[in-house]
């Protein structure tokens, strides 16, 4: 009998989950299936538009493509016939082939994964190069001072795009090693998936590595470290107790690159899912595109499951029985090159931005396209001959600006949201692989396209990984013995949260929206460059990336400047964390200095 009640306890906890779930994906179709309606534009002749090219239809063809698609019926007679295939296995015809559209989703989806599973294989590897210093120190007892984090954001901060075209420049045309474009088999996955899974290997590796030195601080390393267990095991035993506070990121930042892989798919030429997707929404072809999203629907919750499951499975009975260690990092030292590396970066971005803009960002002169830098223009000048010094100046506020708005939006909704785990977790999964530039399309038909049209785009998208990580650490957090002997003396939910909840949660949730700062930008820039955000001419850093991504071969200086600035933002900002964090850890050990005395 007292088997049976944890057990019918446990299963009636999973169905907030449950419900949230089915609740998230069926609000997204039912927006999907909207979006033809919301657009503003009459879908027969972007549909007409996709089949022929035709600009200029008469009223007699677009009547009869109406009548063909049936759009008078309007949106929920449409999803109501989608839906009653879909038992069948019959998700429709593409509105502009005329080809079943499930075979197309199969295809584009089993293209995907693969790509999805080369791109894990290599942040796996990347994000193990990033902590190996401190795993290799940490199980030595031997980790004495912290680390500045400068790597994982310089490869965290590089545009995925960007290092798609170098790759493919370099590695598939100059030297020949592998295919530049199309999918052949294996050897067109190493490119694209170095493309994708370096940047995200970095971020993964710079949070593990901000994690493990508390793991090695724990009472269990020191003893094992004091009886002579051999240094690989206690560097398994502390990866085992940081992993599980990680693992949730692999959702929002390798699992989302089956649809969030647009701009590396194009540059490949890569018939994936985010490609389709993206494809069939321009093209307003709306049976390939529900299908599209439920596929990525299914795909998010089905990740979330497996991910959630190991985190269990690792954290093993300690977390079921509510005697998880609280994880607390050792007052590690700064280095002292911190300081210089913050101060050098801060001048960079300053002597950059002010010398920006003294200069006219908007001068076009054609006769001096694609200059390499010179005194006239320290950093050359883009296709228009518009000087980049000058657009990268006027264009630092506004870029730096919105996307710290979002950024924090984005980090205050999701440490909301993962507050109540329960609830959250279905759209949690649900939204976490659904590509910002639908996110993007959707509002943009109500909205019209904006830069804040775009800011809530990457809002609506951007907190699950914020939410992901929130509801990992109070997890954790709620099943150390420190809380259970807190309730026990009579703490109240709001002390809870006040002393013991939050300062746990906030801190690794502050380094991650920082190491994400970048990524922000270029997503915030990718909307742009599909006119659903900032329009041009306004000079923006995404956007220069985006609009001299295709001379990157011819004139490479053209995206130099902009990534540049990117990775000294980010690395600006991770180590002004880090600083933060060191003054924090000389105040506790003052304090406790003083309390001592």
């Amino acid at each position: 009998m007292s088997d049976a009640r944890p057990s019918a306890a446990a299963r009636l906890s999973l169905w907030p989950a449950a419900a949230g779930r089915v609740l998230a994906g069926g609000a997204l179709l039912g927006a999907v299936a909207l979006l033809p309606w919301l657009s503003g534009a009459d879908p027969a002749r972007t549909v007409l538009r996709a089949r022929s090219a035709d600009q200029n239809p008469t009223p007699a063809e677009l009547a009869a493509v109406r009548g063909q698609l049936g759009l008078n019926e309007g949106p929920l007679v449409h999803l109501a016939h989608w839906l009653g295939g879909l038992p069948r296995g019959d998700a429709g015809v593409s509105w502009v082939s005329g080809a079943p559209v499930m075979p197309q989703v199969g295809t584009a989806l089993s293209v995907s994964l693969t790509l999805m599973l080369g791109a894990f294989a290599v942040t796996a590897l990347v994000a193990g190069l990033v902590c190996a210093r401190t795993v290799f120190l940490g199980s030595r007892r031997r980790l004495r001072q912290d680390r500045a984090g400068t790597t994982a954001a310089v490869l965290a901060s590089l545009p995925k795009f960007l290092l798609a075209s170098v790759l493919a420049t370099v590695c598939g045309v100059w030297w020949g090693w592998f295919p530049s474009s199309g999918w052949e088999g294996p050897q067109s996955m190493l490119l694209p998936s170095l493309a994708l899974g370096i940047p995200s290997g970095a971020m993964l590796g710079g949070m593990l590595d901000q994690a493990l030195p508390a793991a090695f601080h724990e009472p269990w390393a020191r003893t094992a470290y004091a009886v002579g267990l051999p240094p690989g095991r206690i560097a398994r035993g502390a990866l085992r107790r940081t992993l599980p506070g990680v693992l949730p990121q692999l959702l929002p930042t390798v699992v989302a690159l089956v649809g969030g892989a647009v701009a590396v798919e194009k540059i490949f030429n890569i018939p994936g899912l985010g490609r389709l997707a993206l494809d069939s929404a321009v093209a307003q072809d709306l049976p390939v595109l529900q299908t599209a999203t439920l596929a990525l629907v299914l795909l998010g919750v089905s990740a979330g499951v497996v991910i959630r499951a190991l985190r269990h499975a690792l954290l093993g009975r300690t977390l079921r029985d509510g005697a998880l260690p609280a994880l607390h990092r050792p007052p590690l030292t700064v280095p002292s090159s911190l300081r210089w590396i913050t101060t050098g970066c801060a001048l960079v971005l300053l002597a950059m931005v002010t010398a920006g803009l003294l200069r006219d960002p908007l001068q076009v002169d054609t006769a001096a396209r694609l200059l390499p830098p010179s005194l006239d223009h320290p950093l050359g000048t883009d296709a228009l001959g518009r000087d980049l010094l000058a657009r990268l100046g006027h264009g630092a506020l506004r870029t730096a600006g919105v996307a710290l708005v979002v950024t924090a939006v984005s980090a205050v909704t999701g440490l909301l949201l993962g507050m109540a785990p329960r609830a959250s977790a279905g759209p949690t999964e649900v939204v976490s692989t659904l590509p910002a530039v639908l996110a993007g399309l959707l509002i943009a038909g109500v909205t019209g396209p904006s830069v804040w049209g775009a800011a809530s785009a990457v809002c609506a998208v951007g907190w699950s990984p914020y939410a992901a990580q929130t509801a990992a650490l109070l997890e954790q957090e709620r099943a150390s013995g420190h809380i259970a002997a807190s309730v026990a003396l009579g703490a109240g939910r709001l002390h809870l949260l006040r002393r013991h909840l939050l300062p746990s949660v906030v801190p690794p949730l502050l380094r991650n929206a920082l190491l994400r700062l970048p990524t922000t930008v270029l997503v915030l820039a990718s909307l742009g460059f599909l006119g659903l955000g900032e329009q041009p001419p306004t000079p923006e850093w995404g956007r220069l990336l985006s609009e001299n991504q295709p001379y990157a071969e011819l004139a490479p200086w053209t995206v130099l400047g902009p990534a540049a600035a990117l990775v000294v933002l980010s690395v600006l900002a991770v180590t002004g964390s880090v600083r933060g964090r060191g003054k924090d850890a000389q105040g506790r050990r003052l304090l406790a200095f003083r309390r001592g005395a």
